[in-house]
């Protein structure tokens, strides 16, 4: 059997791993030393491994406890495997995939839950000849290269993360879009995370973010954008250009990512996710929106 081989890929993050066999069981020591490359590369890419749905599900239980997906449609699920996610372009069940826009803004998954996943395996089996690739942007390099001023700013700060905010829902069946609301409502997120395993800050930024805690909706809206356009700058970013059979694991909580829609959408595109279930760091948002400067105007003026 070939030597297991870890080879970077890219400047901010991303590794290629060779020489295994994800078909088989892996032994403590491969185990370890797989985890300890993930925390040090963030992304690692396995080519070449043509799993089943057990195999992939059992390759990723390495890594961690497997959500069970309640914060999904039940018809995005595998059937008889609701632990992977069905990312497709394809009909399902004669109609459109529920998910044939999934991840087409800057995200973190499932940071609209309470348990933002710890980790996501994607596999692909299907692919157009061209495009269909994903880029991860490394929110721990984005957070240590802002000043300190700045990160003391972030420190403290805490954002609401909404489902509604993930890019073409409102395509979507009217039905399945009102059910996925009533089970993921919008959840406050501290806006910098310590990460469990190497201790490091890194952003929890993104384009599911409606707004800052605190803040107007002006304030709000410049900050944000400001750390989604820093943290998503190309020095922070890796780019994967999928084959059939690479299965990619990436680390959520020190990441966002994004797929591009660049790619003949009549060509069938199709991937399947396990994700690691995450901590429970959340907690549910009230009601009320971000100020807007003309009600922070009369409040201050009604004190006067």
């Amino acid at each position: 059997m070939p030597e297991l081989t870890i080879t970077p890929l890219g400047y901010a993050m991303g590794a290629a791993v060779t020489g295994l066999d994800l078909r088989r069981p892996l032994d403590d020591l491969t185990r370890r030393r797989l985890y300890d490359a993930w925390l040090k590369h963030v992304v690692l890419v396995f080519p070449g491994q043509p799993l089943t749905p057990e195999e992939h599900i059992a390759f990723s239980a390495n890594f961690g406890a497997l959500d069970d997906h309640d914060s999904q449609a039940p018809e995005t699920l595998l059937e008889g495997h609701r632990e992977i996610l069905v990312v497709t372009n394809k009909h399902r069940l004669g109609k459109p995939s529920g998910t044939r826009n999934t991840g087409r803004n800057w995200h973190t998954d499932l940071s609209y839950t309470m348990r933002p996943a710890k980790g996501s395996l994607l596999l692909c089996q299907e692919k157009p000849p061209v495009g269909g690739d994903t880029m991860w942007a490394n929110l721990t390099m984005a957070y240590e290269t802002l000043s300190p001023k700045m990160q003391a700013i972030l420190d403290g700060l805490e954002a609401v993360h909404d489902v509604t905010l993930v890019k073409g829902i409102g395509a979507r069946d009217p039905a399945i879009v009102q059910a996925m609301k009533q089970r993921n409502p919008a959840v406050v997120h501290p806006m910098v995370r310590v990460h469990p395993d190497t201790g490091r800050k890194s952003l929890l930024a993104g384009e599911r973010v409606s707004h800052i805690l605190g803040f107007s909706e002006e304030e709000s809206t410049a900050l944000l954008d400001f750390l989604n356009a820093h943290a998503t700058a190309p020095e922070f970013v890796y780019r994967h250009r999928w084959s059939v059979g690479d299965i990619v694991l990436w680390d959520n909580r020190c990441t966002c990512h994004v797929a591009l829609p660049d790619f003949d959408q009549t060509q069938p595109r199709l991937m399947l996710r396990c994700s690691l279930q995450g901590e429970s760091v959340g907690r549910l948002a009230e009601a009320a929106p971000a100020a807007t400067r003309e009600q922070m105007i009369q409040t201050v003026a009604s004190l006067s």
